[in-house]
């Protein structure tokens, strides 16, 4: 596709995801890591990716509510491929549920707020007021950059490859695309700075249908203040509850004991429950977990993955996790384990 096609394209699902986006990931169908299909008499769209023969598709169809069934219905007939629906809400429950054939699992939860209330129930925890004072005392300062200034910052890169470049995973892709500094239309900037130099940044998506945002990322410098992370959350929650903002996720927490984990198959409990153990030396989703849960959410809400059969199987666990990595599963462990090797050769 020609880079003005492309532009188009992207032209088109954005007006889209500003009209009807509700999912809490319907801004991130704008990265150019998608297939779409274009359901124009029903002002709906669907972006997918393509993995072990099935479409994974970008948390939910965006569209008018009242037209969900049936741009569900004409996804699904478009081919034989089996869909699954990954980071499906409510409402594609709701849909898939009328039908004769469904598969619905919770493969993690995220936490929700009110931004009305951040500071009121945020502020009563010493730790996160600590937090912040020592953040400060450190001369970290936390600025919103404009659009312009963001999307041509070299700092910002350099920041964002460092980072990159101390993960234990190899970058993910899909819905947690961190290559967002070339378009940044419509997302929020918030950088932390030291003596006006930036050491992090948090992006935020909008989320148009619920008048709240996503946060995205949370890029940050080796060595950057304790307290830096903390403080740019918090300094962004005050920012669009001050607007007016009614609604705010920090996003998918996976294996996260707040969703509805106990429904799922016996199988895939146990499945999760090592990927859980066993991935901590990469990723510790234990961590995150707490991370998140330290700013007392209002709620944590069930992130599902739902197929259009009459089981969720472990092939369709494997479809997700090849969306994310954009190659095989083995390929992935091969470069993990080759990551792993290399950094203990380096801190000899």
């Amino acid at each position: 596709m020609g880079n003005s096609a492309h532009l188009d394209v992207r032209s088109q699902v954005r007006d889209l995801v500003m009209r009807h986006g509700w999912n809490e990931t319907c801004y991130q169908t704008v990265n150019p890591v998608f297939e779409y299909s274009f359901f124009p008499q029903l002002d709906g769209m669907v972006a997918y990716v393509r993995a072990r023969g099935r479409r994974v598709v970008a948390g939910a169809p965006i569209c008018p509510l009242k037209n969900l069934d049936e741009v569900i219905n004409r996804f699904s007939e478009q081919e034989r491929s089996r869909v699954i629906y990954f980071g499906a809400g409510q409402r594609v429950n709701l849909a898939l549920r009328r039908q004769p054939k469904h598969g619905i699992v919770s493969l993690g939860a995220q936490p929700i707020w009110n931004p009305e209330l951040w500071s009121k129930r945020v502020l009563t925890r010493s730790s996160l007021r600590y937090q912040f004072r020592r953040a400060k005392h450190k001369g970290v300062v936390i600025r919103e950059w404009s659009t312009e200034q963001a999307e041509g910052s070299q700092a910002l890169r350099s920041v964002l490859q460092d980072w990159l470049g101390r993960r234990g995973l190899p970058p993910l892709h899909f819905l947690v695309e961190p290559e967002t500094l070339d378009y940044l239309r419509d997302r929020r900037t918030f950088v932390a700075e030291v003596d006006e130099k930036p050491v992090a940044f948090l992006n935020l998506c909008p989320v148009p249908q619920r008048n709240g945002w996503l946060t995205e990322q949370f890029p940050r410098r080796n060595g950057s203040p304790n307290g830096t992370v903390d403080l740019l959350m918090h300094e962004a929650a005050q920012k669009v509850a001050s607007e007016g903002a009614n609604f705010l996720s920090m996003g998918l927490v996976p294996f996260s004991s707040h969703g509805e984990m106990q429904q799922n198959p016996g199988w895939l409990q146990t499945v999760m429950g090592f990927a859980k153990r066993a991935g901590t030396p990469l990723y510790s989703f234990q961590g995150l977990d707490e991370f998140k849960s330290k700013f007392m959410p209002d709620q944590w809400e069930p992130v599902y993955a739902a197929v259009n059969g009459r089981s969720f199987r472990l092939s369709d666990l494997l479809a997700i996790m090849e969306a994310f990595t954009g190659e095989s599963i083995l390929w992935t462990g091969l470069r993990v384990v080759s990551r792993v090797l290399r950094q203990a050769r380096e801190s000899r």
